[in-house]
């Protein structure tokens, strides 16, 4: 749809898309036991392009990306820069396609792809209390059906997480991870290192706000979130959770190891809230970020005021950061 706003004054057209498997795009009708190559990475990018295609555009000023629209914002500029010609990511960091493995002609094939890298979710599970990584148990069967009949009802489920994971709840105090490993992941909050044994409309639940706090959210009324309920009440989650279920299975690798050691070349900016643990919770990934991965970026920004959801805790700052980045292209 178009959007409003200080870009649109100044003479952008801004377009919002619904990723598939979210809102009113196409493939909402999804199971988890349905093929899941319609929802690889590419697959993503080309919807992108397609859609910039069948709206009379060969090429855009920018690709925004917010959360999994990030990664996603990131791949369009990797695949295509010359229909992405500048990128701005929000909140999820972009490290750089997967590595091939390199002068490994002489060297026993390894008998795992990443054994190390595996090995962090059984160690979750021996901590005490034991633990679980929401993006594993986002690729679950029993969490779409966990969301989208929470108990304490849909439209509750996500006032709850949406304040959990704003600058609202102020036990939101992020700080760097010293490496990628059980014992430090278990220093984010439950909303990222669940507990084993819990799903996430119940570790939600205990942090609903207020009948007063909810008045008082601004960024977030009542009726916008009814929009979203609304949604995911027609479609459920599944559509969006089998992204999810491609990253934790790995099985679509191999299609972006044909971008090794390509970077993000166009002008670049990220920016996330403050209050946020998504810059964080990958430990090396910022730095990579600003470091290889995007040879021209402009700035990283971190918005007071702002958890996870920072274009809509502090959408004036946002805008005015991404006008900003675009007039000086």
């Amino acid at each position: 749809m178009a959007g409003r706003g200080p870009l649109l004054a100044r003479r952008f057209t801004v377009v919002c898309a619904d990723l598939r498997g979210y809102g009113r795009s196409g493939g909402t009708d999804v199971k988890f036991d349905d093929d899941l190559a319609p929802w690889r990475t590419l697959n993503e990018v080309t919807d992108m392009v397609a859609l910039l295609s069948a709206l009379g555009h060969r090429s855009v000023t920018a690709v925004v990306g917010h959360d999994f629209g990030s990664p996603v914002a990131a791949w369009c500029s990797v695949a295509r820069p010359d229909v992405f010609r500048s990128t701005v990511l929000m909140s999820a960091p972009f490290a750089g396609p997967p590595a091939l493995p390199f002068n490994t002609a002489d060297e026993p094939p390894a008998t795992a792809a990443n054994p190390q890298a595996d090995r962090i979710y059984d160690d979750l599970a021996t901590l005490t209390p034991p633990r679980k990584h929401y993006q594993r148990y986002y690729s679950t069967r029993e969490a779409d059906g966990n969301m989208r009949h929470a108990p304490q009802g849909l439209h509750a489920f996500l006032r709850a997480y949406y304040h959990m994971k704003s600058a609202d709840w102020k036990r939101n105090q992020p700080a760097r991870l010293a490496a990628r490993t059980a014992a430090e992941w278990a220093k984010l909050p439950r909303y990222y290192v669940m507990d084993l044994d819990t799903g996430m409309a119940e570790t939600v639940a205990a942090e609903m706000p207020s009948a007063a706090e909810i008045a008082a959210c601004k960024w977030l009324p009542d009726d916008e979130l009814r929009v979203y309920s609304t949604e995911y009440g027609r479609n459920g989650f599944q559509g969006g959770l089998q992204s999810y279920r491609i990253g934790s299975s790995g099985r679509f690798t191999a299609d972006l190891q044909l971008f090794a050691g390509r970077t993000i070349d166009q002008p670049s900016m990220f920016i996330a809230g403050k209050s946020d643990w998504g810059a964080y919770q990958n430990p090396g990934a910022l730095e990579r970020m600003q470091k290889t991965a995007c040879t021209h970026m402009s700035g990283v920004h971190f918005v007071e005021g702002a958890g996870h959801w920072v274009q809509q805790e502090q959408p004036d700052r946002v805008s005015a950061l991404i006008v900003d980045f675009l007039r000086s292209q």
